[in-house]
């Protein structure tokens, strides 16, 4: 395919452009991809510097401090053992029939 003077002098031109526009495209992807890994490292450091999970003996409650009767003690111990209780593990289940 070869090209006429006046078709070139409207190609060469239009081929500047479409560089132009492909850089711009290439920077904003570059800009965006450096954006997340900034937003990543943020939320990193953030992760790093707050408590996500505390130990359950860490916890300190206002009733422990307090001294009880022993049948007050007696009934929260009942009440956590109740919970616990889950409705169907280790129980034998019979699938036969």
């Amino acid at each position: 395919m070869s090209l006429k003077a006046i078709e070139l002098q409207i190609a060469i031109p239009k081929t500047f452009e479409a560089g132009k526009i492909a850089e711009q495209k290439q920077q904003q992807s570059q800009l965006a991809q450096d954006s997340a890994n900034m937003q990543t490292e943020k939320q990193a450091l953030k992760n790093q510097q707050t408590v996500l999970e505390s130990d359950p003996y860490a916890k300190l409650d206002a009733d422990d401090e307090q001294p009880k009767e022993g049948s007050q003690q007696q009934e929260k111990k009942e009440k956590k053992q109740q919970q616990a209780k889950h409705p169907f593990k280790g129980s034998f289940v019979d699938y036969s029939g």
